[in-house]
């Protein structure tokens, strides 16, 4: 077997590694590259999910981020349990082959819970009074402590929302590290996200995102350096490409508007209510499942999106097949926004009766993703008081909502998630073992084969 570590550098695209990453490109000029067909949804846990099982959502039941739970009916966003993949994923396989081998994930998707030697993922902790503390869940148990006696707390507040920074990508890296030093795994997964962050807020301006890429290549690279020093094969890829974006699109406030949506008002505000809805979308970047309550509704409902600009296609199940995204999870119809348009989940039509959540980063109670809780609401005079205000009055035990997210979705400039080609905005996966590599041009599902052969070839 052949020690294998493959780095996840979010966003990468070959045009990026021209752009702005001088150490990487060195690295990737005497290795081979090749690019990929973006998985459908071109989204983190549906691009992973093809990585790792070498199976279609049609097979591996990801769908996207999220998705309607028809017996529960209720979104659920960004779950963890391993078990949510319906099928065997590569350490299983390579496990299979040789009893010996070992896996550690760092941060990779769906990583609680699962087959692998060693897993480290962000776990907040939520107490009854209202506070979510940073914190991780690891496998072994131990290793939690460990990290965060060595490294400090996990900065979950810079891995996600405004405050979203390169600390929390070197955060996992230094975990890395201390993982490969202390378990020695056969296969290492490392999930570096920081060019995510800047490349949906300002989008893809090579000036814009200067110092984004060049910290980026300088984790990327000390980690190569790193992996090779210790005898290990490394694999650098990316799940999808992000591109700039001008439109969103309110697909949820279109289907309000047709008498499709059902909201309870709740302390003066709507909540929305799927199980009481005819039809809602679940927002998810540029791609949106649609589900519908009565299937006799649903060609009619077709033609209302088919009609609303800044949308591309409607997938009906047809369509989904013939993408590979059919599955009990998906929805009745699935949305494809335009090149340069992107979903939001709004669906109330006045500010003022917004659900309390939506002015905050709240990952798992919105009913679709929403890329503004990366930024600041400009609105917001001397924000640095305000929110130091608020998060001591927190400390002091008082319940305090932290309402820091804008409502305008023009601030968002950056999205993925369509259907693609091989491109050079599109992902793409380098290393150096040339006889790994199969053809210059590959699927999502034959990273999986990739990594197979890397280990064991």
């Amino acid at each position: 077997m052949h020690k294998t570590v493959v780095l996840c550098v979010v966003g990468l695209t070959p045009k990026l590694l021209r752009t702005g990453m001088p150490r990487l490109a060195s690295w990737a000029k005497a290795a081979t590259m090749a690019r990929i067909k973006p998985a459908f949804p071109a989204v983190t846990c549906t691009a992973q999910s093809d990585y790792l099982t070498g199976q279609y959502p049609d097979t591996h039941g990801i769908v996207g981020n999220g998705w309607y739970s028809r017996e529960d009916c209720e979104v659920r966003f960004w779950k963890q349990s391993n078990r949510l993949v319906h099928a065997a994923k590569v350490w299983d396989v390579a496990r299979a082959t040789d009893r010996s081998f070992t896996c550690a994930n760092l941060f990779w998707w769906f990583n609680m819970y699962s087959t692998a030697d060693v897993s480290v993922t962000p776990r907040p902790m939520y107490p009854a009074d209202g506070r979510k503390i940073p914190d991780v869940y690891t496998a072994p148990s131990l290793l939690r402590d460990e990290l965060q006696a060595e490294l400090g707390t996990f900065p979950l507040f810079e891995f996600w929302g405004p405050r979203a920074s390169i600390n929390s990508t070197r955060w996992i890296a230094a975990a890395a590290k201390r993982v490969e030093q202390k378990h020695n795994p056969t296969l290492t997964l490392v999930y570096l996200p920081h060019l995510d962050y800047n490349l949906q807020r300002v989008g893809t301006d090579p000036a814009a995102i200067a110092g984004d890429l060049a910290d980026a290549d300088e984790v990327t690279g000390n980690l190569i350096t790193f992996y090779e020093g210790r005898g290990a094969r490394v694999l650098v890829l990316s799940e999808y490409g992000i591109v700039n974006v001008s439109k969103p699109v309110h697909i949820n406030r279109v289907l309000r508007q047709a008498g499709l949506i059902a909201v309870r008002r709740e302390m003066g505000r709507e909540v929305f209510d799927p199980g009481a809805s005819a039809a809602f979308a679940v927002a998810d970047h540029q791609v949106a499942h649609v589900y519908v309550a009565d299937p006799r509704r649903t060609p009619e409902i077709a033609s209302l999106l088919s009609s609303t600009p800044g949308i591309e296609a409607v997938l009906d199940e047809t369509g989904q097949r013939d993408h590979r995204v059919r599955h009990g999870r998906s929805g009745d119809l699935i949305a494809v926004a335009d090149p340069d348009a992107w979903f939001t989940y709004y669906y109330w039509l006045d500010d003022r009766v917004a659900p309390d959540y939506a002015r905050t980063v709240d990952i798992h109670r919105k009913p679709g993703y929403d890329p503004v809780e990366l930024i600041l609401n400009p609105a917001m005079r001397a924000p640095t008081l305000q929110v130091g205000w608020k998060l001591a009055r927190r400390k002091a035990g008082f319940r305090t909502l932290l309402d820091v997210t804008p409502l305008d979705a023009t601030l968002v400039h950056g999205s993925h998630g369509r259907y693609g080609e091989w491109s050079d905005d599109g992902p793409c996966v380098i290393g150096q073992e040339a006889d790994v590599f199969r053809s210059d041009h590959m699927n999502s599902v034959d990273v999986f084969s990739l990594i197979v052969r890397s280990v064991f070839q």
